[in-house]
């Protein structure tokens, strides 16, 4: 008997057709090319995409690479998102497992005792009765795809966490890359400042010198004063902005530094040999759509939503639901499985929404409200993401050269203090061009090292967001999408996706 019922309706459920609308990607909201002036145009063709290029080949460093690595294996947003994804997997093994039966083993003992005054035979009587079996329980025969159509959004949903986690990967590389950088900005300038200090006190020495013996008047004592105190209140700024930095750096790896690591970038680990891949080709904007994972996962989403509309339009057609059982009942335990003793039961039952105030049209304009929001979203994701890579595109055209003048400007400001300082231990000038001139080479050695930092944080971003850095290797290729996960569905031989 429960043979037969089973299989029509594992048929039934086989064949359900799907309520839901065809998906049709949205067209991205950008132009077809980068904006003129961004200077792609003079990248190699042969170059690698960023999303080819693993971060260890972008990031050369063998410091910054184990930070990265270390980052990637103890940092707890990352495990945040690997474990939404794990339980974004759970909870698509659970929509799909609706669609297949389940079956429930059941036993049990019933034994009473009916009383004198309640039984018709005058006197206490006792009752047992045993039985075993198997149960299919509000089993829904899936006809118009509801159940269907809410494993597709948990399997979309998956998708979309899955990207997210990748996203979450690629931003991390590019903290930590940062992270590191602004390090050895903040240590360089701290040296630098040292050096500074160190000057102007030998100049401060010398005019004190000249100023006792009368030669040097007491402004030039205070002017050489002034700038000396000067460098000693920036190198409490920087010992500070060293230890900040330090402190974010030991946040994104989830561990302290190792050791010695400090004394290393102390020591002379700068920025002028931190060779970053320059040359990578933005290619077109329409690359984005499969580079970017924050765009696959906002497209996931609204795949999602789309699946959800199907669920909502199942709820105005008939519910159909099987429950079933088959098994053996005795009064005594040595009868259980004699051949008289089979029982079944068959309870199909069918729910026919006729009024419910209106309550499956909200969900379902509430389903196509949230697909329209997720259209916007995805527009939005795209349209952001070619702003961030437009951006970058056009500061590396520029950093480039502001760096080589940059590099000009320090040269031509120490030959300047170098020539006001011989005239003025020669006695030909005044104190205040050597000043001017000293204030104005510490100046332009500041700006050349926050220019190279900027330059390097610029090949940075432009490396996050043309979607590199999910990889250790170059060989590992874009991230494709994940495999539909092993559950109910993949046993049966359903096309999930």
């Amino acid at each position: 008997m429960m043979r037969p019922i089973l299989a029509a309706g594992l048929a039934a459920a086989l064949a359900g057709c799907s309520l839901a609308p065809a998906y049709d990607r949205p067209a991205a909201p950008v132009a077809s090319l980068w904006p003129a002036g961004t200077g792609d145009e003079a990248s190699p063709a042969a170059a690698a995409p960023a999303a080819d290029i693993g971060w260890r080949e972008f990031f050369q460093d063998p410091r910054l690479q184990t930070l990265i690595a270390a980052a990637l294996a103890n940092n707890r947003n990352l495990q945040v998102a690997a474990l939404n994804v794990e339980a974004a997997r759970a909870q698509y093994q659970i929509e799909g497992a609706d669609l297949l039966p389940r079956l429930d083993a059941s036993g049990g003992a019933t034994l009473q005792r009916t009383p004198a005054a309640l039984s018709q035979r005058g006197r206490a009587t006792t009752s047992q009765s045993y039985d075993v079996g198997l149960a299919l329980t509000a089993w829904e025969i899936d006809l118009f795809g509801r159940v269907r159509s809410l494993q597709d959004a948990a399997l979309q949903s998956y998708f979309a966490l899955d990207a997210t986690r990748t996203a979450t990967r690629i931003a991390l590389v590019a903290q930590v890359a940062d992270a590191y950088l602004t390090l050895l900005a903040d240590a360089q300038l701290l040296r630098l400042t040292r050096e500074t200090l160190a000057s102007q006190r030998e100049s401060f020495e010398i005019t004190r010198a000249r100023f006792e013996r009368g030669v040097a008047t007491e402004l030039d004592l205070r002017q050489v004063e002034t700038s000396m105190r000067t460098a000693e209140t920036n190198i409490s700024v920087y010992t500070r902005r060293l230890g900040v930095s330090r402190n974010a750096l030991e946040l994104l790896t989830g561990r302290p530094l190792p050791d010695g690591f400090m004394r290393e970038i102390a020591d002379g680990a700068d920025l002028d040999h931190q060779n970053l891949l320059a040359d990578i080709p933005a290619g077109l904007p329409s690359d984005l759509l499969t580079r970017r994972p924050d765009i696959r996962a906002a497209e996931h989403d609204l795949r999602a939503t789309n699946a959800n509309i199907g669920a909502a339009r199942a709820a105005f057609f008939p519910r159909i639901t099987l429950t079933a059982g088959l098994g053996t009942a005795s009064t005594s335990l040595d009868g259980l499985f004699d051949g008289g003793a089979r029982t079944w039961s068959f309870l199909p039952s069918i729910s026919i929404p006729i009024f419910d105030a209106g309550a499956n049209q909200a969900n379902l304009d509430l389903a196509q409200v949230r697909k329209r929001i997720q259209i916007a979203n995805y527009e939005q994701a795209i349209q952001t993401a070619f702003a961030e890579v437009a951006d970058a595109l056009v500061q590396r055209t520029t950093y480039d050269t502001q760096l080589r003048s940059q590099e000009a400007l320090v040269r031509a400001s120490a030959e300047s203090f170098r020539l006001s300082d011989l005239r003025y231990r020669n006695g030909v000038d005044s104190y205040l061009n050597t000043l001017v001139n000293q204030r104005s080479l510490y100046q332009a050695q500041q700006e050349l090292i926050q220019t190279r930092l900027a330059r390097l944080s610029n090949l940075v971003t432009l490396y996050k967001v043309l979607g590199g850095g999910w990889s250790e290797r170059a060989t590992d290729g874009p991230a494709p999408d994940p495999a539909i996960p092993p559950g109910p569905l993949a046993a049966a031989g359903l096309a999930a996706r």
